[in-house]
């Protein structure tokens, strides 16, 4: 199976004593069912259940799919989180009790605050289903501040164009979720920013 995730290095060699003392906890993600659909489930683990406000950290995919199939993840509750979901590839058609009804692509943003209660369900759209297509892309769940817990659910889609841009000597990030370097991109408790593009700053 896939690691969640790599860091290549141009020479490869064992980390001293201090770089392997630095090491907390070695996560190993293992595979979870979603109802035919399995993802890579970083978090929770038996060694370390939560970090920070992040209480899920999952990998969709990558996975290719034939003609007709897809992912059908079907309507269920959810109470007191917040999700995060961002695509790579492929695509999902998102629906809840808030009325929302949002296909998300590559690049763009959902977020999701199930707050006192929402019903949510995922699946390929339509579109996708009529030839092969893939998946790749992660969901983040967060728990919800203690004062935020019984809010009222709700659901916001930004688009790729939205989301503050950081560039520095050729390397360009997208920054999904709260704060970095001089960029910062809010979320359904604080306000959403519009979408910038900025450079690092000299010191770093």
């Amino acid at each position: 199976m896939p690691p969640t995730s790599w860091n290549p290095t141009l020479d490869p060699g064992c980390p001293g004593d201090t770089a392997v003392n630095a090491i907390e906890t070695l996560i190993v993600s293992c595979a979870r069912d979603l109802g035919g659909f399995e993802v890579r489930r970083a978090l929770p683990t038996p060694k370390r259940q939560m970090v920070g406000p992040f209480i899920f950290f999952d990998q969709a995919g990558p996975a290719e799919f034939l003609t007709g199939q897809g992912v059908d993840v079907r309507p269920h509750p959810h109470i007191g989180l917040g999700t995060v979901t961002c695509l790579y590839r492929g695509s999902f058609h998102h629906r809840d009790s808030t009325g929302a009804d949002q296909i998300i692509e590559p690049g763009a943003l959902n977020w999701m605050i199930a707050g006192r209660g929402v019903t949510h369900s995922e699946r390929t759209p339509e579109a996708a289903r009529k030839g092969p297509s893939s998946l790749f892309g992660i969901q983040i769940w967060i728990t919800l501040p203690e004062h935020h817990e019984d809010d009222a659910p709700a659901f916001e889609h930004h688009g790729r164009d939205a989301l503050p841009e950081i560039s520095d000597t050729g390397i360009t990030a997208r920054l999904i979720l709260g704060k970095a370097y001089v960029a910062a991109f809010g979320n359904l408790l604080s306000g959403c920013g519009a979408g910038t593009r900025r450079a690092l700053p000299a010191a770093r």
